[in-house]
């Protein structure tokens, strides 16, 4: 299922995201504020959005000290169903999630995996491969994927230099992720296809 149709079951984007990050995040109790930071969605929609959500209980709010915390509620009788339905989005390179990525400076490789495609035995979600990288630029675009994805993303950045140092060196934890379910957001360097082409001989 992709993040679009997903938007389109809950009504409206600010819900179907707020349904997923609790839904990714069991067990966590979050404040208003630490959501609208996580999910980008505006403080007022937010409130709204939980005050529906915990009127039908599919979240519990607590207050502690004056402030009021939110959290899955995993006794929801459509709980299981809901999560099962979340474990299968699949955000595919071809998804329009990864534009801000392709900007962050001279992106040579974005490889995928994880939590994107669903294969939780992946160590990464996410290979980088950027020379010159605009640090502020990288997190503005993980802080979006975070948003829209509604979980926190593991990555590895390097640059091409290191990048040809791992082929070289046959490293182990590139060749794990590359025998893993993977796809492409973008593929510059030309000597990658050829050594993920000797891997499938």
């Amino acid at each position: 299922m992709s993040l679009v149709l997903f938007d389109a079951l809950f009504g409206s984007k600010a819900r179907s995201r707020l349904i997923r990050f609790f839904l990714l995040n069991p067990g966590t109790e979050f404040f208003a504020a630490d959501i609208s930071e996580k999910t980008l969605v505006s403080r007022h929609e937010v409130a709204r959005e939980l005050l529906r959500l915990a009127k039908i209980k599919l979240i519990i709010a607590r207050s502690r000290k004056g402030k009021k915390g939110f959290i899955v509620n995993e006794e929801f009788p459509f709980y299981t169903e809901l999560k099962s339905l979340v474990s299968k989005l699949n955000v595919h390179a071809q998804s329009q999630v990864f534009r801000k990525l392709k900007i962050v400076g001279e992106v040579k490789l974005i490889l995928i995996s994880g939590l994107f495609l669903n294969y939780p035995k992946s160590k990464v979600d996410m290979i980088l491969v950027v020379n010159n990288v605009n640090r502020a630029k990288l997190r503005q675009a993980i802080t979006h994927l975070e948003a829209e994805v509604g979980k926190e993303i593991r990555f590895v950045l390097m640059s091409s230099e290191e990048l040809h140092y791992r082929l070289n060196m046959l490293d182990r934890f590139f060749i794990e992720f590359l025998e893993g379910p993977y796809e492409e957001v973008v593929n510059r360097i030309p000597e990658l296809k050829r050594f993920i082409a000797g891997l499938k001989k």
